[in-house]
């Protein structure tokens, strides 16, 4: 199985001549090579002969899509989790759609895992076999005390058979990153659970928000992705300095790229 080759600990998509098509056309060509994906992965799943290594198989053919139609994609930093010898959860702004189907590409294939994600996407025609086969935390983002607890009594659950957890603390995607809206959620289920969280810092506007399907916006190529890893913190006390370090992680890493 082909699997992403970092050098130093980084990757950069490579260089290379797009055809025609994926030059005037890259929304088209990436969502026809998306549908052909999730259709191909949608039926293994609903026979339940998908498992996390066809989930890393089938994100990974996503990231292929995505570059081969021009959006350029850099991972820097994966030595922060690859090297744990415990499940984690990995806390993660959010900006789009990309970000929920490439990283399972880029961890999947070091660990179990899975996502805390809203109750729409397991709903999802033909895509809601593939998302439910990966045992995800759904949550309704309605009522946040009962959000907090599926998380802490699911979380721990997963965590504790191996499964390390993706959450994306923000309420919504926002193209922005406001620190404001980046809540504790995840930093107590690691306290709970007695694991490590790591940061990831990304930017993916090249996959925008549609206008209709929020899900489903144009892509962008001349927007460049970023996934940026942080170091593993462990959480002391009520977890504010880590959440708090978390946020410098993301932050400083986003301003980077802007500049």
């Amino acid at each position: 199985m082909e699997s992403l080759v970092y050098n130093k600990g980084l990757y950069r998509t490579g260089t290379g001549i797009l055809n025609l098509v994926a030059r005037t056309m890259p929304s088209f060509v990436f969502y026809l090579k998306l549908f052909l994906i999730v259709f191909r992965s949608s039926r293994r799943a609903k026979r339940s002969m998908y498992d996390t290594a066809d989930w890393a198989k089938s994100s990974l053919a996503v990231m292929r899509a995505l570059e081969s139609v021009g959006v350029r994609i850099e991972i820097s930093g994966i030595d922060f989790f690859r090297n744990l010898d415990t499940p984690c959860v990995f806390l993660a702004n959010h900006m789009s759609s990309l970000e929920t189907f490439v990283l399972p590409a880029i961890i999947a294939q070091y660990r179990d895992v899975t996502f805390v994600v809203k109750e729409s996407l397991v709903d999802y025609p033909v895509f809601r076999h593939v998302m439910r086969s990966r045992d995800p935390i759904t949550v309704g983002r309605t009522n946040p005390r009962d959000d907090l607890k599926a998380v802490l009594e699911g979380g721990v659950e997963r965590l504790k058979a191996g499964r390390s957890l993706v959450i994306f603390p923000q309420t919504t995607r926002m193209e922005e990153f406001d620190p404001k809206g980046f809540n504790t959620i995840g930093i107590k289920l690691a306290k709970r659970a007695d694991v490590p969280v790591v940061p990831i810092a990304l930017k993916t506007g090249a996959w925008g928000n549609g206008k209709y399907l929020k899900d489903f916006g144009k892509i962008d190529p001349s927007k460049h992705v970023h996934f940026a890893f942080g170091h593993p913190l462990r959480i002391k006390d009520r977890g504010i300095e880590e959440h708090n370090e978390v946020i410098a992680f993301i932050s400083s890493k986003i301003k980077e790229w802007d500049g």
